[in-house]
């Protein structure tokens, strides 16, 4: 079995993958990897908050390591940003670097690229999947989710907050795609068969900046809880 560390978006994608990657039985996935905006703490394009991302990784059970980003980031910042971590992961004797890309073939050469100068094999677990079969096994799988940005020009404002789910999949329009990967939605994922344990949250404001529309999902005390 071969350590490697994965991508995380913290979303529903990413989630996927690491249960693949782990029923694969090929794979032990030992560490996440995920851009953070440092402006805000928030979560890269996701705006997931910093202490909710840390929840969900604790959730999962593997380590997080934040690669903290300025904001605007250009490439060569995003690249500078990230070089330490890769040198890390061959420090660490890391072979293998996954990612949760779909059909985006310009952004799965960026990563092949990335990893160009690095003993690094980088791995697509759940590339080249319909996406309409494979959001459908997600729910069908148990993964629950939550969108927390949409693209106002192709999906209609209300989505924001909304549950992952069939409902949700139902009401996309005519040409978006089902998982979201030409960045008509990005979600948080906070259960599943991925996880030990689920990660309570709340939808708290929803907000339109930059010319996306964000909603703010804020940490729950579990039921029970005070």
């Amino acid at each position: 079995m071969r350590d490697v560390w994965l991508w995380w978006s913290s979303g529903k994608d990413s989630a996927w993958t690491l249960d693949v990657l782990r029923r694969s039985g090929e794979f032990r996935v030992t560490r996440l990897l995920t851009t953070v905006n440092r402006a805000f703490d928030r979560v890269a394009m996701h705006a997931v908050r910093g202490t909710l991302l840390q929840q969900q990784a604790d959730a999962v059970g593997v380590s997080l390591e934040r690669v903290d980003l300025p904001y605007p980031c250009s490439n060569a910042q995003y690249e500078a940003a990230v070089a330490p971590v890769l040198d890390a992961a061959v420090a660490a004797q890391i072979p293998c670097m996954a990612f949760g890309d779909l059909f985006l073939e310009d952004v799965r050469q960026y990563r092949i690229d990335l990893l160009d100068a690095y003993p690094i094999e980088p791995v697509f677990p759940i590339w080249g999947r319909d996406t309409a079969r494979l959001a459908a096994e997600m729910v069908d799988g148990g993964l629950e989710a939550y969108v927390t940005c949409v693209d106002p020009r192709v999906l209609p404002r209300e989505l924001a907050g909304r549950r992952f789910g069939s409902e949700l999949l139902a009401a996309l329009p005519a040409g978006a795609d089902p998982c979201g990967e030409n960045g008509e939605f990005h979600t948080f994922a906070v259960a599943g068969p991925m996880f030990a344990r689920p990660v309570p949250v709340r939808v708290g404001e929803v907000v339109e900046r930059d010319g996306f529309v964000f909603a703010d999902l804020e940490p729950q005390a579990p039921a029970g809880m005070d």
